[in-house]
This record gives structure tokens, C-alpha cells and sequence, in this order.
């Protein structure tokens, strides 16, 4: 199974700014949606990489966990949908309403916000402080399909609840690994040089 590692963007930089269609509700979500919040997780992931149902559940009991908390949460596929047809939008909306997400499930038909955020797998984990700083971008945890450690949330959850009582957030993180994000073949090249050798490696997953 081919595997992707985050780009591990620089901590401290602003969450791009982004308007995307949710496929559950329709309703345009951007990061005014969450101005309120006190946190706010952008994380990259969609319907058919085996490392993203391997996380799935946990992905929505995080949603579930932190509902009365201020941390906005908001999922994002970017996935060529030609391609791979079980990220198309009516696919997504369907694992949605299947997982239960409490949040919205956003898809990004133009790949403009993946790049934006220098996202480079699914799952790929991007926390935002109140200032909408890059306070975590890292693995949701050690588990991985196969390697039989049970899946906790353990990296990621750390993280938010550090925000969320106004504690540092341990800068010492891991990558998160996946598939790599289905760059479309004419935009391929217009990602991060490091996206552009993992988006041309041939990967199938």
C-alpha cells in the first residue's frame, strides 16, 4: 500500500482562507462559519483510501466528543472525483450520513484549497488556534491499517485540548500518512514541489 506523508506545513501560519460547498447540506462554509470558536480543525480526507476508513469512526466520535466545545470542525476532500468516483460529491454525502458527521463535509471541485493549505494525504490534520495559527499538523495517532495498534484519536485529541485550556501544544508532532491527495493531471503541477514527486509517483491509493 503506497503511503503519503504530511507536508508538515510550518506552525504559526494563518489557516487559509477558503469557500467551499458542504455535499451534506449545500450551504457555502468558510472560516467566518467559525469565527466564535476558540480552535478550529481543517482536515483532508475523503471516501476511498484505506487509511481514511481505517479512522473513519473515530473521525466522527471526535465530532461527536467536542460538540459542546468551541473548536470548529470542518472535513474537506479534494480527491479528483473523475477518477476516483467514490469522492464525488454524492459519495461523500452518503459516507457523511453513514458516519453520523456532526460537522460539514466540504468539496473542493477546483483542488485550489488543497494547495492553499499545502495538504498532501488523507487523512491530513491541520488545528488552528484562536488567531487562526498553525498550532498542530501531525498524525491523528500510531494507528495504521494492519499494524494492529487500536485507534484512539490520541495525537490529535492532545492537541485540541491543549487549545481548547489555553496550553501550548507540544511542537514535537508526527506526520500523518495516507494516500496521497488525487491531483488532477492538469493541475498536478501547480501544488508544492513535494506534492508534485508524491502526486506523479504513481500511486494508486
Amino acid at each position: 500500500m503506497a503511503r503519503t506523508e504530511s507536508s508538515m506545513r510550518s506552525l504559526g501560519t494563518p489557516a487559509p482562507a477558503f469557500q467551499l460547498p458542504d455535499v451534506v447540506g449545500g450551504e457555502t462554509i468558510g472560516l467566518e462559519a467559525f469565527k466564535d470558536k476558540k480552535a478550529l480543525l481543517v482536515m483532508f480526507i475523503c471516501r476511498h483510501c484505506p487509511f481514511v476508513k481505517h479512522v473513519q469512526q473515530e473521525l466522527s466520535r471526535i465530532g461527536k466528543d467536542y460538540s459542546g466545545r468551541p473548536i470548529g470542525i470542518v472535513a474537506i476532500s479534494s480527491n479528483d472525483a473523475e477518477a476516483y468516483p467514490d469522492d464525488a460529491p454524492g459519495s461523500l454525502r452518503e459516507m457523511a450520513t453513514e458516519l453520523g458527521f456532526t460537522f460539514p463535509f466540504c468539496y473542493d471541485e477546483t483542488q485550489d484549497v488543497a494547495r492553499e493549505y499545502d495538504a498532501a494525504c488523507t487523512p491530513d490534520f491541520f488545528l488552528f488556534d484562536a488567531a487562526r495559527r498553525l498550532v498542530y499538523r501531525g498524525q491523528l495517532d500510531d494507528s495504521r491499517p494492519g499494524n494492529q495498534i487500536p485507534v484512539t484519536g490520541r495525537d490529535l485529541r492532545t492537541a485540541i485540548d491543549a487549545v481548547l485550556d489555553g496550553r501550548a501544544v507540544d511542537p514535537n508532532q508526527k506526520p500523518s500518512i495516507g494516500c496521497n491527495i488525487k491531483w488532477r493531471q492538469s493541475t498536478a503541477g501547480q501544488g508544492s514541489s513535494d506534492q508534485k514527486v508524491k502526486a506523479l509517483s504513481g500511486s494508486t491509493h
